[in-house]
């Protein structure tokens, strides 16, 4: 619960920080009349927008299991960044729609040096800001912050962009380039909000997230026992921040359902220990049968029919399978 604590003051500061760039780049734009600061501007009022959102997904997120909800309320992360990269792409449309209408119906394009001193210093402050929620999603496993992470960097670097074209316009007074610039960058946000929504479904989807997979094996390979002949049939279930890890261990056969159920428990400790408790385990046994004996490390069994060839190391490949005999 700590770590969602964190997430939603870090989420605070975001929707905080948003506003005061949504003022700052409506300024730009007033002073200046230049579309490619208002496709900035108009992006900013998405931000703010999914900002609230996703705050709210947070703390809901953030409550804890009940007879209605026995897996979490973190589920709810996926609508939120499903209905950010939606804002998204709307707002990509709109820059586009008016950018093409000025093209035809332009207008007088004033005071840039200071649009650009602005718009610079929104910025650099999106990408600190953007890198820093990124991080801190991917430490926790946070959808939500990874999104609105991914969302403030794009437009950090769509600002960057935006500056240079600004430049060329200040200095060679060629203003059509100014929709042109918008136009670009609308079509660029309307691919950040496209790929936002693709994650999300993924998310609600239960697609299979390889990277999670890895790291569990990783952990396993690491901490490995010699009872632990073999991991199979490894599924990872997202819940927001958190998620369910359903596994099968093979053990010996000729083991107590006591010491069963404690091996069982070392996995557990594990993963809780390495996720930091955002994690839940469900560890089903199964008996080892002779088949085994060439890839088991345990020296003092006194049933092996076969003698050791070699170790197995677990990868995605030969532990995600459902499969009851060795490889």
């Amino acid at each position: 619960m700590e770590a969602q604590q964190q997430n939603i003051a870090t989420q605070r500061i975001v929707v905080f920080t948003g506003f005061i760039l949504l003022i700052a780049k409506f300024l730009a734009y007033f002073l200046t009349k230049s579309n490619a600061i208002l496709t900035d501007a108009l992006e900013s009022i998405v931000n703010v927008i999914a900002g609230i959102f996703a705050l709210y997904s947070l703390f809901v997120a953030a409550r804890p299991k009940d007879s209605n909800h026995p897996y979490g309320h973190g589920k709810i992360e996926y609508i939120s960044a499903s209905i950010e990269g939606i804002l998204i792409f709307i707002a990509g449309i709109s820059m586009i729609s008016k950018a093409t209408y000025n093209l035809f119906y332009p207008t007088a394009i004033e005071k840039l040096d200071i649009g650009i001193l602005l718009t610079t210093v929104a910025g650099i402050i999106n990408y600190l800001l953007g890198a820093l929620i990124e991080k801190r999603g991917q430490e926790t496993h946070s959808l939500t912050l990874i999104a609105d992470g991914k969302h403030l960097k794009s437009d950090a670097y769509s600002t960057v962009g935006m500056i240079i074209g600004l430049a060329i316009i200040y200095f060679t007074g060629y203003a059509w380039l100014d929709n042109i610039i918008a136009i670009s960058f609308g079509l660029l946000i309307c691919y950040t909000g496209i790929s936002i929504l693709k994650k999300s479904i993924s998310g609600i989807m239960d697609e299979a997230d390889y990277e999670i997979i890895a790291e569990i094996i990783n952990v396993l390979n690491t901490n490995r026992k010699d009872n632990w002949v073999d991991f199979h049939h490894v599924r990872v279930i997202k819940f927001g921040s958190r998620f369910h890890i359903d596994c099968h261990i093979t053990l010996p056969y000729y083991i107590s359902v006591k010491d069963a159920h404690e091996e069982i428990e070392q996995v557990e400790i594990l993963m809780k220990q390495h996720f930091e408790n955002q994690v839940e385990t469900s560890v089903h046994s199964d008996p080892c049968k002779f088949d085994f004996c060439s890839i088991c490390l345990k020296q003092d069994c006194k049933v092996r029919q076969f003698p050791f060839a070699k170790r197995i190391e677990w990868n995605i490949e030969n532990t995600m399978p459902d499969r009851k005999k060795a490889t």
